[in-house]
């Protein structure tokens, strides 16, 4: 293939086959994945895939890309590894709930901090698909599993609202099987100066099946949903007819009949992060779940500044070998 011809879906989507449960909804995200991929032009020798440890963490093999299958939870340390070595690479971290926030939690929250230019998606089904269905930090409360029988008593973490507390200055959710609500959000991910974290309420249909119906079921998205854009009124319900208020007495969200009180409906502002708490922390059914990019505000990468003060030594050091041998070595005597 020609440089100068673009590649499609197809062109991203490897030979090996593709080995999840029949009806996961990981096959769902690796098709997103592949048309995004295609859509902005990204290129195969420059595109690097990192994964963990976990069922989502097959997808490296399922790319016509650069990729690594690491170890449980240090994705994101490897990767920042990956985007130090060649900053021009566009580098993806594949997570799950359990992997990138239990044993993964530490990497992750060091990654989101320093802004390191990465494009991390987290996806949350809520249980440990791969290792036979334990509850994982994101499960409920109540949630019956191999390893909480007569239900777990944890709280949950919020995906989002870690990534906001870790200092993330890219937040956004979609959900597997929407196609174009996904797409936006990963491509605006990509473009993104830093690291762009995107959780993905991902269906695990054999240990977890349904466990995020109340908004995902077409019945329900109308009514418990909100894609949320920059600059435009919070709206939701069927033809827009709910807004979100801001009670500025209780710094709190509030459902408010948009039609009737147009002008008190509150304006999506992505550089806000006290509004993005309040989005990230909305739960149905009394808060529609807010899809999109909920958190965009740009900052220096951590990979900039820190070839910014090695320059001269990335000089030096041209190969592994001369890294090897510039190293100081102590002799104990």
């Amino acid at each position: 293939m020609s440089a100068s011809e673009k590649l499609t879906a197809k062109d991203f989507a490897s030979s090996e086959e593709v080995r999840w449960c029949p009806g996961c909804g990981d096959y769902a995200v690796l098709k997103t994945v592949t048309q995004v991929l295609a859509k902005v032009g990204a290129s195969r020798e420059d595109t690097v895939f990192v994964s963990g440890i976990g069922c989502a963490a097959r997808f490296p093999y399922y790319l016509e890309t650069y990729g690594f299958h690491t170890i449980h939870g240090r994705a994101p340390a490897i990767a920042t590894g990956v985007k130090l070595a060649n900053p021009e690479l566009d580098v993806w971290v594949i997570t799950g709930d359990g992997d990138g926030l239990s044993i993964g939690a530490n990497h992750l929250l060091h990654t989101l901090r320093r802004n390191v230019d990465l494009n991390i998606l987290l996806f949350n089904n809520e249980i440990y698909g791969l290792t036979k269905g334990q509850y994982s930090p994101t499960s409920r409360v109540g949630t019956r599993s191999p390893s909480s029988p007569a239900g777990s008593f944890d709280q949950p973490v919020s995906a989002g609202q870690f990534a906001l507390g870790a200092g993330a200055r890219f937040i956004a959710r979609g959900i597997d099987t929407d196609k174009v609500g996904l797409g936006d959000v990963l491509e605006a991910a990509r473009d993104f100066q830093g690291a762009a974290f995107v959780e993905i309420f991902q269906n695990c249909i054999v240990y977890n099946d349904n466990v995020f119906a109340a908004f995902t079921d077409k019945a329900n998205a109308a009514d418990a949903q909100i894609r949320v854009a920059h600059g435009e009124p919070l709206l939701f319900g069927v033809d827009g007819a709910k807004g979100l208020r801001i009670d500025p007495a209780r710094l709190s969200l509030e459902v408010i009949d948009a039609k009737a009180r147009a002008d008190e409906v509150a304006v999506h502002d992505e550089t806000n992060p006290v509004l993005a708490q309040l989005l990230l922390a909305m739960q149905p059914p009394q808060l529609p779940v807010a899809l999109g990019v909920i958190r965009r505000d740009p900052g220096p990468s951590f990979e900039q500044a820190f070839i910014a003060s090695h320059v001269s030594q990335l000089e030096r050091t041209k190969t592994v070998a001369d890294a090897l041998h510039e190293t100081n070595v102590w002799r104990v005597g």
